[in-house]
């Protein structure tokens, strides 16, 4: 059975979403967050939480313990794939190090379950449409740094016994429904550098590479609204929780859009024109990719609820328009 959920990272993002989602599913949901990249404003009011970095393993385990902990989502972790190859150490420490602490962690503990929030950046880049069983080959240390990740947490569950799922995200965009939880910081991420401009005079844009092989130029990937991605964790947390299976998912829609392709979709929906400035490709980054999703379709029976890019765009716009001058604090 499944009641107490401990969620690393869920003060950030995709945490911040599923959180709410389960919240809602009446579970005992506690937060472990450093607010390195979190925010306090994000926090479910309904969950219990920690302000502690994952390498700190003796306080980790306290806390699975101290709750009797039975399922653990493990979302904490560096992101950009820009920085990650400027400082490749650093991400190894929170990305690998940090999986390996919460793992040591939940040992003989009451843990059962546990969803690991991996990547597409694990595959090898140039075979367009994968899934589960296509070529593994990370382009980026961000990539490298899950793959090591994932392969830590099947050794370790297999010889503890805890169901897992390692959840390989395309690219998540997108605000909440609810108008509650967006993305507040910018990073890499093309739709939050978007919508945070379309809100000003004259909008402009940096798009990395336009000499890709693709059909505008510019790199295509396969994006997922954040609200669908969440829907997935708990709907595969029940399924590994009830047939004891562990299994590895694509989470995406299965469409590819072009960079170009999302910023026409926020000038169409915004009535704005987007001064665009081409710069060259970013290390790291992939031509194209796009998720065979068959397998998550098949496992729970998934029907996604906001795969319109013009949904995610509005929902995006919405959210920074509404905050575009809130403060949030880490």
């Amino acid at each position: 059975m499944i009641k107490n959920i401990l969620i690393t990272g869920g003060a950030g993002y995709i945490g911040s979403h599923i959180a709410e989602i389960l919240t809602k599913n009446k579970k005992n949901i506690y937060i472990v967050d450093d607010l390195s990249t979190g925010f306090k404003d994000l926090i479910n009011k309904k969950t219990l939480f920690y302000n502690l970095n994952i390498l700190k393993t003796t306080k980790l385990r306290k806390i699975i313990l101290e709750n009797k902990i039975d399922s653990v989502i493990h979302l904490a972790a560096s992101l950009s794939i820009g920085t990650g190859e400027k400082y490749p150490k650093f991400y190894y420490k929170n990305n690998v190090l940090g999986t390996k602490s919460l793992l040591k962690a939940c040992q003989n503990s009451c843990v059962k379950n546990f969803i690991f929030s991996s990547t597409a950046a694990v595959y090898k880049d140039g075979q367009n449409l994968v899934s589960e069983k296509s070529n593994i080959y990370p382009k980026s240390v961000y990539g490298k740094t899950k793959l090591a990740a994932e392969r830590e947490i099947i050794l370790s569950c297999k010889k503890n016994k805890i169901n897992y799922a390692i959840l390989r995200y395309f690219n998540v965009c997108g605000a909440s429904p609810s108008g509650k939880i967006g993305l507040v910081n910018k990073g890499d991420h093309l739709f939050k550098n978007i919508s945070t401009e379309i809100v000003k005079k004259n909008p402009s844009i940096k798009i990395y590479g336009n000499d890709y092989k693709t059909k505008d130029g510019t790199a295509i990937r396969d994006y997922i609204h954040v609200s669908d991605l969440a829907d997935i964790h708990k709907k595969v947390l029940t399924s590994i929780s009830k047939t004891l299976k562990s299994i590895i998912i694509n989470c995406g829609y299965g469409k590819g859009i072009s960079v170009k392709e999302v910023v026409r979709e926020f000038q169409e929906q915004s009535t704005k024109k987007i001064n665009i400035q081409f710069q060259s490709r970013r290390i790291g980054d992939m031509e194209m990719i796009v998720a065979n999703n068959k397998k998550l379709k098949n496992i729970i029976k998934w029907k996604p609820k906001f795969n319109s890019l013009s949904l995610i765009v509005k929902s995006c716009i919405s959210w920074d328009f509404k905050n575009r001058n809130k403060v949030f604090k880490n």
